[in-house]
């Protein structure tokens, strides 16, 4: 009897460890699953890079800008025609030239100014994703659909679409001396100039060595220079950002830049060892926009 006893003993306790595993698991099943509720419904949403650059289309309905630039969303976006006057879309396959009208009508003004100039087409690279949102790779804002890339290289003729997959890309900035090279021309600052005189244009991003060779031109009105500011990266194109149009009250628009040209003391930019990543946290009315 003793021994049965012993023996029968273990097995009723592995029972009942077994028995408090599985409530255990159950539990801790059902408290996963509240919990993930809950951090559904509470700000911000999170939501990963790739989701964004998985959906093909624009949102169809009333254009809305949700955010700030490098942490935002847009509804209604529109698609840049593949080319037009003074311009051509690169790059196509990334799906990434989308954005808000006043952008579209933006590019298009300034393509026009442009060929008006006698130069050109100018290469417009990355905007905005279908509905904005972050980018696996290459950018940390572009998410408003109020950011344009244009590249610096202008020796190109009007290409087919398939020819402008993967063009080199020049960096026109010596990363040694950190200053412009020969490729520099007067076409390149001129370009700039055009793509600051418009009112809805908030900023623009180039190399501190491309903003230094802005300063030091002779310019009748230098006012403008106020919107060119040195960043990294901006070595083989310049970055449009506009400012939030005035119908679009959840934009959430930059301070103006400081007073003054910006000519003074500037600093080298040169290009960082590691990239930061996008914003993965979002406004809560972005995440309607992934599952409407």
């Amino acid at each position: 009897m003793l021994t049965d006893s012993v023996i029968r003993r273990p097995r009723s306790v592995g029972v009942m460890l077994l028995a408090m595993v599985v409530l255990f698991a159950t539990a801790s099943k059902a408290q996963t699953e509240v919990q993930a509720e809950t951090q559904a419904g509470s700000p911000p949403a999170m939501t990963a890079p790739d989701d964004w650059a998985q959906v093909d289309e624009p949102l169809p309905g009333p254009q809305r800008i949700i955010g700030p630039f490098g942490g935002g969303c847009i509804a209604g976006a529109e698609a840049l025609p593949e080319q037009g006057v003074g311009y051509q879309a690169v790059d196509l396959e990334r799906n990434r030239h989308y954005g808000h009208a006043s952008l579209i009508d933006y590019i298009e003004q300034l393509g026009w100014r442009v060929d008006h100039a006698g130069f050109g087409p100018m290469l417009v690279g990355d905007m905005a994703q279908p509905l904005g949102g972050p980018m696996p790779y290459g950018h940390v804002s572009h998410q408003t659909g109020l950011d344009v890339d244009i590249w610096f290289r202008l020796d190109l003729p009007l290409l087919e679409p398939s020819e402008r997959e993967g063009l080199e890309q020049p960096i026109l900035v010596d990363p040694h001396t950190q200053r412009l090279d020969e490729r520099w021309s007067d076409q390149h600052a001129e370009l700039i100039r055009l793509a600051a005189d418009d009112p809805r244009v908030g900023r623009i991003f180039v190399d501190s060595a491309v903003k230094r060779d802005l300063c030091e031109r002779e310019w009748d009105d230098r006012s403008w220079l106020r919107l060119i500011r040195p960043w990294h990266s901006h070595d083989e194109h310049l970055h449009v950002r506009l400012r939030c149009p005035p119908d679009q009250p959840e934009c959430i628009d930059q301070p103006p830049p400081p007073p003054g040209d910006g000519c003074q003391a500037l600093s080298p930019t040169p290009r960082p060892q590691t990239y930061p990543q996008p914003s993965r946290s979002l406004p809560p009315a972005c995440r309607t926009l992934l599952a409407p």
